[in-house]
């Protein structure tokens, strides 16, 4: 996944999915994209992609605080589960790789099992 594949993936997935509000481009260059795939005024996804750094981001944030993420940097994956927002999970379900949609797909099972939209 690369910032210019990233960002045809994140408009495509706000026409698929109907609890996505909005998209706000936050930065955006050549090698660099962070964005945010609003649910509520206060409940997102924010995404973050540097291909320079091959570094991905991409995080359900709710009243400012992480519920559930996925990072990966340098090329090895790892989660923050949403039983332990904090912690890097690094067992092998937790370095497998993401696409958007599969994160999008997780942040939609993690938003239901604590009821919020």
């Amino acid at each position: 996944m690369n910032v210019a594949d990233l960002l045809i993936f994140l408009r495509q997935e706000v026409g698929h999915r109907a609890y996505i509000s909005r998209l706000d481009l936050l930065d955006q260059t050549a090698s660099l994209i962070k964005a945010r795939l609003y649910i509520a005024p206060e409940l997102f996804i924010q995404v973050y992609r540097n291909d320079r750094f091959d570094s991905t981001n991409l995080v359900l944030i709710h009243n400012g605080q992480r519920l559930y993420g996925r990072d990966q940097l340098g090329g090895k994956w790892h989660r923050h589960y949403h039983t332990a927002p904090d912690r890097h999970d690094t067992s092998p379900a937790g370095q497998q790789p993401v696409t958007l949609s599969e994160f999008l797909d997780e942040a939609e099972t993690v938003l239901a099992s604590m009821g919020l939209p």
